[in-house]
């Protein structure tokens, strides 16, 4: 059996030792350690991968590390167990590029996950879901019935026990509510030039001020809109020479590849969210 193991705490002297410590009692054989303390606040994190030969049964493995690490240390933690792929659902609209891309990667095994389904505000994209053989969900949002349609995702979600929701380009604001009940659970892609650049067209406006890059970021959502932790961001070149339609194209590229590595990210669990930004394990 593999674990992936999540630490953080306040920072003190022997965490590490009585971690690996713990672990080597259990007969578990650590391949992966990294660990990061912020100097700032004076808090610890920690992530590792341990391999075990046998396992006594895992609530008992967690129990005694409750009682043996977390408690003295006043730890926040979580493990995970490899081979257990969580259930990712994928809110979309119309726009199409970042929902192929990660059912392209879904397909192909490149994203050790499974998708029960697909929900959409408009039936644009029901076809693509056709074509992977996913549920497609047509779940129409107005300022009227904003929150049936709520009600109704919640349903899903809970029916299938989702794990974590991907906004593919879901052009709606999620409510706190469901960020409540999926706390650093809800990945976001957006354009990068967010707030300078905000509105329909933030393409056409970054053309107008005649910006050198372009990019994009993938976040957890908060209640806050487009300003929850980082996970990944990338950039590119543009210049004098490229028109509108060459800013989308390469936006979109970008789009996509930044939003599969932040899935990829908090799929592997190399991502610990803290005071609103992130810790990334590589």
């Amino acid at each position: 059996m593999k674990l992936t193991i999540l630490i953080h705490c306040a920072d003190s002297s022997g965490i590490i030792s009585a971690v690996t410590g713990f672990l080597h009692k259990k007969l578990g054989n650590i391949i992966y350690l990294d660990q990061h303390v912020d100097q700032q606040t004076g808090v610890f994190f920690m992530r590792l991968e341990c391999v075990f030969e046998k396992i006594e049964v895992l609530t008992k493995f967690k129990k005694e590390f409750e009682e043996d690490l977390a408690q003295p240390y006043k730890m926040k933690w979580s493990i995970h167990e490899a081979g257990v792929k969580p259930k990712m659902a994928i809110f979309v609209s119309k726009y199409n590029h970042c929902l192929y891309d990660l059912l392209s990667r879904y397909n192909s095994g490149e994203l050790e996950v499974t998708i029960p389904f697909i929900i959409s505000n408009h039936n644009d994209l029901k076809s693509i879901a056709n074509q992977f053989n996913i549920p497609f969900h047509y779940i129409p949002v107005t300022k009227t019935t904003k929150s049936e349609a709520e009600e109704q995702q919640l349903k899903l979600l809970k029916q299938e026990n989702i794990d974590f929701i991907v906004l593919a380009r879901y052009m709606q604001i999620v409510s706190e509510k469901l960020i409540s009940i999926y706390p650093n659970k809800i990945i976001n892609i957006h354009h990068s030039f967010l707030p300078a650049f905000a509105g329909a067209k933030p393409y056409h406006a970054a053309y107008e001020r005649g910006v050198k890059i372009i990019g994009a970021t993938s976040h957890y959502v908060t209640e806050k809109l487009d300003a929850g932790p980082i996970i990944e961001q990338d950039v590119t070149a543009v210049s004098h020479t490229h028109h509108i339609k060459d800013f989308i194209l390469k936006g979109r590229d970008l789009e996509k590849i930044v939003l599969s590595r932040a899935v990829k990210l908090h799929l592997q669990r190399k991502t610990m969210v803290y005071n609103n930004k992130t810790v990334i394990f590589t």
